[in-house]
């Protein structure tokens, strides 16, 4: 058996291969906004639209290979507010993102789901607290330069691995749920299927 990522993320990808995981991975294109702008509707916490997108990516590939473990994961910022933050997608959704997150602490909420032939059978999530320092408007213009258009597909548009982390004064929580994965609790659930070695 093998393990699909069902997602275009660098980041989850690098996740995996340095935690020796073997996978495939291939995007789900999903209607992300869709269903969030739904789940919304609902009065859905975080959490609910965090794994619920998730669960959504992990089916479709699900479906398309039944004889993988397929991995959907996805990620979402709150406010200090409680606003729910989307990746930004262009410059100036990113440069207002940065301003409304800097001087508060904000949450970010990563959960993954598996699916095997087509249903899922295992889910996790982990969330962390993240303070952003005060951010003058000549760093936002210079950090968005360097960054480009890489970090406009992140969600709170940074990358903490990176550049990202001069964004912020304190960080409470797992790297990994930062990054966008809970990888601890994926990698125990890979060893009981046998995937990696116990």
């Amino acid at each position: 058996m093998m393990l699909v990522l069902a997602s275009q993320s660098a980041a989850r990808r690098a996740m995996l291969t340095a935690a020796g995981v073997p996978h495939e991975a291939l995007p789900a294109h999903v209607d992300e906004d869709g269903l969030t702008t739904a789940l919304q509707a609902e009065g859905a916490s975080p959490e609910r639209i965090a794994d619920a997108l998730a669960e959504l990516k992990a089916l479709k590939i699900s479906r398309q290979h039944p004889g993988a473990l397929v991995l959907g994961a996805d990620s979402v910022v709150v406010t200090a507010d409680g606003a729910l933050l989307a990746k930004p997608e262009t410059r100036p959704r990113a440069e207002a993102q940065l301003r409304s997150l800097a001087g508060s602490t904000h949450q970010l909420i990563s959960a993954a789901v598996i699916c095997e032939g087509g249903r899922p059978v295992w889910r996790s999530a982990g969330a962390a607290r993240l303070t952003m320092r005060a951010l003058s408007e000549a760093f936002i213009t210079a950090y968005l330069d360097r960054e480009g258009t890489d970090v406009l597909g992140c969600v709170g548009c940074y990358r903490i691995e990176g550049l990202g982390a001069q964004l912020f004064s304190r960080i409470e929580g797992d790297q990994f749920v930062i990054r966008g994965l809970p990888l601890l609790p994926v990698l125990d659930y890979l060893r009981i299927r046998g995937l990696l070695p116990a």
